[in-house]
């Protein structure tokens, strides 16, 4: 294992700044980071012999795996803020781990480049939402009930799976469309990407279980020795975003989210 590490010398510093951003990230803004770091992981591991087919199935997978170690950091430092809504998540989190469980194995079967497409394309729609003067703007007062309130949360799940992200950039949004404050929001969408990391995370370790020309560190699509240089970097900044997130007025909030989405589209799509 110490080779494999070896084998990351000289892309310690550009892993080690994307899991510090990415850990910052998640706290400031409920992310788990992967809009981040999964631009970074895609560069390194066309240097790591990691084959283009795959290249990026790997960069979700590890991201996910990573994403568990930041939500958890950033989780613990929102709670202790009274900044989560245990009972959403606890409507939620069967519902979000079988979407995501779901997206893991729908995204095996598109290539690389689709999944590029398919990343930068709703990241840079979700921006949208933030950036415009659209505060006033809600669908409810309350989370609906009937048949969307299973469906959503599944499909929130499911996309977040396949885009390698915690969920933040879809539950953020989705929770402040129907009048849950953004901080609360924030909090909120970092536990719940805690539950999809975790589904996703295991979809993507099992759908690349056998695939073959996969190089050594790999288990499944994660790709292990990034995954915890990343991590390591990542769980120490996130309480320092979970600082800023509640220091910050809403607005800003909602500002520095949109223009990090549109900057993560645009470098995504700038690598195809």
């Amino acid at each position: 294992m110490s080779e494999l590490f070896m084998g990351l010398s000289e892309h310690l510093v550009p892993l080690l700044l994307a899991g510090a951003i990415a850990g910052f990230m998640a706290g400031l803004l409920g992310i788990g980071g992967g809009v981040v770091t999964i631009p970074a992981l895609f560069t390194v591991f066309a240097e790591v012999g990691i084959e283009h087919e795959w290249r990026m199935h790997a960069a979700i997978g590890t991201s996910l795996a990573i994403i568990v170690a930041t939500n958890s950091s950033s989780v613990y430092a929102h709670h202790k803020k009274g900044g989560v809504d245990w009972g959403i998540v606890k409507d939620w989190w069967y519902l979000i781990a079988l979407g995501a469980l779901a997206g893991a194995f729908f995204a095996k079967s598109l290539k690389t480049t689709e999944l590029i497409y398919f990343f930068s394309a709703l990241i840079g729609l979700l921006a949208v939402k933030m950036l415009l003067p659209l505060d006033k703007f809600k669908l409810g007062k309350t989370l609906p009930g009937g048949v969307p309130r299973f469906t959503n949360p599944a499909i929130i799940g499911f996309f977040s799976s396949v885009m390698g992200i915690g969920g933040g950039s879809f539950s953020v949004p989705y929770l402040t469309l129907y009048s849950v404050p953004i901080h609360r929001a924030v909090g909120t969408a970092a536990l719940a990407g805690l539950v999809i990391s975790i589904s996703g995370g295991f979809g993507y370790l099992a759908g690349g279980w056998n695939v073959a020309g996969l190089p050594s560190g790999m288990a499944g699509f994660i790709h292990l020795p990034s995954m915890v240089i990343v991590a390591v970097a990542a769980v120490m900044l996130a309480p320092l975003g979970v600082k800023a997130a509640h220091a910050l007025p809403k607005k800003a909030l909602s500002i520095i989210f949109g223009v990090f989405l549109i900057a993560a589209a645009v470098r995504m799509l700038s690598a195809v």
